[in-house]
């Protein structure tokens, strides 16, 4: 494999995404691959708001930036920051499973790399799991990280 190839990986603060992280930095020691960690904060526009909300929407959006950023990307940037791979970080707003999309088809990603899990598992029962549903619809290899 070339060095130009990417591996996409998914984290969203979880020990499962940690996992998935750990596995692709793995996996492109071997392969010189670039791995870029991607979280996606969930953001619609057409959220129902009272007029409170809409005054406070950006600050919180802020503040849930610099908590992505400190909470979800630096520590695993940290982890692999010795690796001897390059390991890129990124956060975007909007529905996790479509932004990931998106990304791996204009990156053309070799692989994309998700925790079989996410932060909740009641959300993953009630809202659809975004493994499950990139594995479903991603047109790219995903490997799905237990």
């Amino acid at each position: 494999m070339s060095k130009n190839q990417l591996y996409l990986v998914a984290v969203d603060g979880s020990e499962w995404g940690s996992r998935a992280a750990d596995k692709a930095v793995g996996l492109a020691k071997h392969t010189g691959a670039e791995v870029r960690l991607v979280t996606v904060i969930p953001w619609s526009g057409f959220q129902p708001m009272t007029l409170d909300e809409i005054a406070h929407r950006p600050i919180e959006k802020q503040e849930e930036e610099s908590a992505a950023k400190e909470t979800v990307l630096e520590p695993v940037l940290k982890k692999h920051a010795d690796s001897g791979v390059t390991v890129l970080g990124e956060f975007h707003w909007g529905h996790p499973v479509q932004i990931l999309r998106d990304i791996a088809k204009k990156e053309k990603a070799a692989m994309v790399f998700v925790g079989r899990r996410g932060r909740s598992r009641i959300a993953d029962l009630v809202l659809g799991s975004v493994a499950n549903s990139l594995a479903h619809t991603l047109g790219v290899p995903i490997v799905l990280v237990p």
